[in-house]
């Protein structure tokens, strides 16, 4: 605890001085939180122009580069800084003599943290580091506070994860992992552009919660008198563009479901839905496995990757393996040969969390989380699902106990669902009033059931496949994270005491 004490001690005497450094430069009328810095280059063009001239032969030309100290070394009247932008780091150094007895006097107020601006040349120093010569600094922004110890960095997770803007300064690997998320992004609109899919947008303020069985948030709009529901599922109005003409369409969007936190759970989440018009879940599975192919290829070149300990190898094509079959062999129990009067005695043998009176296909779909989900390592779609837990698909045809559903396992953990749609609005709104009945009161009730969506599809959808991919979880596969908070900026926590 003194020691606790004694470092917030210091921090806040620190801050104190470097208070009353900011009042005595705007004194000198300096700016202390400085201006644009028009013409910054990325660092790391220069040093990719400059990594090859001879030790000792400058070069003639002023580069001008921006950035953060990161460490600094002074002596007497000159000093060594790293500084670093989002793209590298490169070391400064800066000499009264080159830059002027005022700036150098400003300068050796400079603390680690703070932004400045350099124009300079560029040389190597006898050990062969690449420098910038300073010829002029431009102070850009002085910090209040000192940054995370150097050589431990911030190490504590509740800290790394509601101080993102520390981890991002501190750790330049959760740096790299943002910069390659958001090229897995990319990767996943140009890959969906170059098929012909349109991207869109769908509310996030919705009438009716629907999509997904989720338990929503609730907001209300003053001007409406309207409770409205923070989106769980961009579905059905994405299905509602196929009826308006709109055959190849997606969305990459934020979802909202107000449940529980975990390592693979986050309240606000990214999702990827695309629908195609004329397609079914075979279409939607070709698609799955060809996308995360060609973002592989692209980000590591290959299609196996290490995965927490686990070599997983996505060369396709990937298993498929219905539901039933996944069960009967893990457990030996057949689905197909469960009886009714049997489902209170599997609910109480596998204490599955289904009350006694659940019906046959919530069982199955319950059993095969519990049992077999864990053993799903290697890419594996799981296809055929019991209709029961899936309102929104399509009958198998000559199996009307069964949906065209799929599910892909990625390492025990799922990364899309997808259906061939069902798009006969009779059946769909027979659906939805089971759905609601089947639910506990308060959770969903029949003023839930979307009946202009059941409108909508009685002017007519085509056939049509489409699939929800979680891209959170995708980008924990491809990071090499086993955490979903570690690939969200800001993730949701407690609130902190």
């Amino acid at each position: 605890m003194f020691e606790q004490n004694k470092e917030a001690k210091s921090i806040l005497s620190i801050r104190e001085e470097r208070i009353k450094e900011i009042e005595e430069l705007r004194r000198e009328g300096i700016d202390p939180f400085g201006q644009s810095f028009p013409g910054k280059e990325a660092i790391i063009k220069v040093i990719d122009k400059f990594n090859q001239i001879a030790t000792g032969e400058p070069s003639q030309e002023n580069v001008i580069i921006a950035g953060r100290i990161m460490a600094l070394r002074k002596h007497g009247k000159a000093a060594f800084a790293d500084l670093e932008d989002q793209t590298g780091k490169i070391q400064v150094y800066i000499k009264s003599n080159f830059i002027g007895t005022d700036s150098f006097e400003i300068f050796k107020d400079i603390s680690v943290g703070d932004i400045i601006g350099i124009t300079g040349t560029v040389f190597k120093t006898k050990t062969g580091e690449l420098t910038v010569l300073a010829n002029k600094f431009t102070l850009l922004t002085k910090t209040l506070r000192t940054l995370p110890e150097k050589w431990h960095g911030l190490t504590d997770t509740e800290t790394r994860y509601r101080k993102r803007y520390l981890d991002l300064i501190a750790n330049q690997e959760v740096k790299e992992l943002f910069i390659e998320r958001s090229k897995i992004v990319k990767y996943i609109r140009n890959f969906l552009d170059n098929k012909g899919f349109l991207e869109v947008e769908t509310p996030v303020l919705q009438p009716i919660p629907g999509g997904a069985t989720a338990t929503p948030f609730v907001t209300h709009h003053l001007s409406l008198h309207q409770d409205l529901y923070l989106k769980i599922a961009p579905e059905l109005y994405l299905k509602r563009l196929l009826v308006g003409g709109l055959e190849k369409v997606y969305e990459l969007n934020r979802n909202f479901r107000n449940e529980g936190i975990s390592t693979r759970h986050n309240p606000e989440f990214t999702m990827l839905e695309l629908y195609e018009a004329y397609a079914d879940y075979h279409t939607m599975m070709e698609i799955a496995e060809e996308m995360v192919c060609d973002i592989l290829k692209k980000l590591r070149g290959t299609l196996v990757i290490q995965y927490q300990g686990e070599m997983l190898d996505f060369t396709p094509p990937w298993k498929r393996i219905s539901m039933y079959e996944a069960i009967k062999s893990v457990t030996g129990i057949n689905p197909d040969e469960i009886k009714n009067e049997e489902i209170g005695d599997l609910i109480a043998q596998f204490q599955l969390e289904l009350p006694k009176d659940a019906a046959k296909g919530e069982v199955i779909n319950e059993l095969f989380e519990k049992k077999v989900e864990h053993t799903l390592i290697q890419p594996t779609f799981i296809i055929d699902y019991p209709v029961e837990v899936s309102p929104l698909s399509k009958q198998k045809p000559g199996y009307p106990h069964l949906v065209e559903r799929f599910e892909l396992f990625i390492n025990s953990m799922e990364i899309a669902n997808a259906f061939t749609e069902l798009n006969d609005p009779l059946e769909q709104k027979v659906r939805f009033l089971q759905q609601a009945e089947s639910k506990s009161e308060g959770e969903i009730n029949q003023n839930f059931v979307d009946y202009d969506y059941i409108e909508a599809l009685e002017y007519g959808m085509p056939p049509a496949g489409g699939m929800g991919v979680g891209i959170d979880r995708l980008i924990m596969l491809l990071t090499n994270k086993d955490s979903i908070r570690e690939v969200i900026l800001f993730p949701q926590l407690k609130k902190k005491d």
